[in-house]
């Protein structure tokens, strides 16, 4: 998923994520399974015919990870999942990505929101100025030396 919007501002919920599931030349019955169980598991059935432009970020977002959903992906990339969306919304984002790891779906994220990151991640890579500084579980990164000088500060704390 892009940093930047990439719902179809115009069209509604429903219309965003039926347009990746009829890509994929569905039968009609199972689009519209596949279709209500995204919108049931990413917890946006009540924005179903609401339109794309109305949506708050967080809402946004889940959109665009149902969307990403609807292809059955064994991997999902997610830049910046966390940038220009409310506290709220970044515990709704934190529980989706918990909710893809249940399902057995490899997540990779970039972002510059270590504290929200590091919190849901297995393993992470420090990267300054092109180059890995430091890469192990989030607790290992937490108190590397380096990544507390270069990156995080002495007082970070997740």
């Amino acid at each position: 998923l892009p940093q930047e919007a990439s719902v179809f501002r115009k069209l509604t919920v429903e219309e965003n994520i039926r347009a990746v599931l009829e890509l994929q030349q569905l039968p009609e019955e199972e689009i519209e399974s596949r279709l209500t169980g995204l919108l049931r598991d990413l917890n946006i059935a009540h924005l179903r015919q609401s339109t794309a432009l109305s949506l708050s970020g967080g809402e946004r977002r889940r959109v665009e990870i149902a969307r990403a959903l609807a292809t059955r992906p064994n991997f999902i990339l997610l830049d910046e999942p966390f940038a220009g969306v409310d506290p709220i919304a970044v515990l709704d984002i934190q529980k989706i990505i918990r909710f893809l790891k249940q399902r057995g779906i490899g997540i990779l994220i970039t972002d510059h929101n270590v504290r929200e990151t590091l919190g849901i991640c297995d393993r992470a890579y420090i990267i300054n100025e092109g180059l890995v500084l430091a890469f192990g579980k989030p607790d290992e990164i937490v108190y590397n030396e380096n990544v507390r000088r270069v990156y995080l500060g002495e007082n970070f704390r997740l």
